[in-house]
């Protein structure tokens, strides 16, 4: 019943409507997780706006710790705000705290060295 809205009915159809979006939208953020432990993402503000990095861990609800690391891609390892990030759709498998060696060998069992090197114009 829920999937199905015909649409000549009036008052019932926004109701379920609705009700359909609000619970589907709380379903659907608790089980995508966009900036997880071992996603790889772009800086697009600050002085290292470009540059390849990885989360290393999360914070709080807006702040993740991410690293580059810092003599490959030219990211140091600090909290950064997630609205600062543009996540991609790579995640290297690393735990959650990993030091920068552990990252540079799951970047390099990944093929990513030569792309973390680079930068993206924006």
């Amino acid at each position: 019943m829920l999937g199905t809205i015909l649409p000549n009915q009036r008052n019932g159809s926004l109701r379920r409507l609705r009700v359909i979006s609000l619970t589907m939208g709380r379903r659907g953020v608790d089980n995508m997780k966009l900036y997880e432990t071992g996603r790889v993402c772009v800086k697009t503000t600050g002085r290292e706006t470009g540059s390849y990095c990885v989360i290393v861990g999360e914070k709080d609800g807006s702040f993740v710790e991410i690293t580059g690391p810092k003599h490959i891609s030219g990211v140091r390892r600090r909290p950064c705000n997630i609205r600062h990030l543009e996540p991609l759709e790579i995640k290297i498998e690393i735990s959650s705290g990993a030091d920068d060696d552990a990252v540079l060998k799951a970047l390099e069992n990944a093929g990513l060295i030569e792309k973390f090197r680079s930068k993206v114009r924006l």
